[in-house]
């Protein structure tokens, strides 16, 4: 694993600036090891299972339906169970399973410095290029939290915590068709007191023959890839430059989402044109003759 992570080099020299790397994370790992002397989880469930009493936490291993834990599964206009991946490649880039609960009360810890010292724990929500060690910025209107997310095999799981509320929250998920992110948006508003609208999971039928205006290969100015959409049945399906396709959900008349990736898809076919929004910004396509 090591002489993977060294033949993919490095994007940029140390202490020049901050991205997220899961390498680095198995890097801590098998430093812990070296360090201590004992295997990861031995680490894991001494130094912080153990001692602040998580019940449902451990290095993960095979899935074992017996022991109430769960398959993971991806969304593709159907439930398809994912690939299950050896717990010994993420190591502590992935490999540790939990739950919300416990998830709540290793937050509660180790921001009370039950973990790690005060001093430890100040570095880790040291800031660079939006990056602490180990922790992201979670801000939520004007309150300020510290969290982190993670992902692997259609798993997805978030923790964060507001220091001056002594607030923490967390959830995961062995399947997402719906954005984490507003997910998060509607339990911290129901905390906070904030107005909440709830969106409409309402479907919009189509026939095959409804989705036959919006066929075709689409072009943009604003990015550098073309986005190409077809039908599979009463399904519409998108997929641009050098990705998978993804299956969209009919929201409303030319209207289109994919959840997971919070993608909308608004399509003209008077004027031959499909509007991209993503992430707050809106680029405009054209299609291809």
């Amino acid at each position: 694993m090591l002489q993977i992570i060294q033949k993919a080099g490095s994007d940029f020299k140390p202490d020049k600036k901050a991205e997220y790397s899961n390498s680095n994370y198995v890097l801590l790992s098998y430093i812990l090891e070296r360090i201590y002397d004992k295997s990861y989880s031995e680490v894991l469930t001494e130094k912080i299972i153990s001692p602040i009493g998580l019940k449902n936490t451990s290095f993960g291993s095979s899935i074992n339906l017996a022991k109430n834990e769960a398959n993971s599964y991806s969304y593709n206009g159907e439930w398809e169970k994912r690939t299950e991946t050896d717990m010994s490649v993420p190591m502590g880039a992935g490999g540790v399973i939990s739950t919300p609960s416990d998830l709540t009360l290793f937050a509660d810890a180790l921001f009370s410095n039950k973990i790690i010292s005060n001093t430890s724990v100040a570095k880790m929500k040291t800031l660079n290029d939006n990056y602490g060690m180990g922790l992201f910025q979670m801000p939520f209107n004007d309150k300020k939290g510290l969290g982190h997310t993670g992902g692997i095999d259609g798993f997805s799981s978030v923790f964060g915590y507001f220091i001056d509320e002594k607030v923490s929250f967390a959830f995961t998920s062995n399947g997402s068709n719906y954005e984490n992110n507003n997910i998060s948006i509607a339990l911290l508003s129901a905390v906070f007191n904030k107005s909440y609208e709830i969106p409409s999971f309402k479907v919009y039928e189509l026939s095959t023959k409804d989705l036959d205006p919006y066929l075709g290969t689409y072009s943009s100015k604003d990015l550098p890839l073309k986005i190409t959409v077809t039908k599979e049945g009463k399904i519409l399906t998108a997929q641009a430059t050098g990705q998978s396709s993804f299956r969209l959900e009919a929201t409303e008349k030319g209207k289109f989402k994919f959840e997971p990736a919070g993608v909308v898809l608004e399509f003209d076919p008077a004027d031959n044109s499909m509007v991209l929004k993503q992430g707050g910004g809106r680029f405009n396509f054209v299609k291809e003759k």
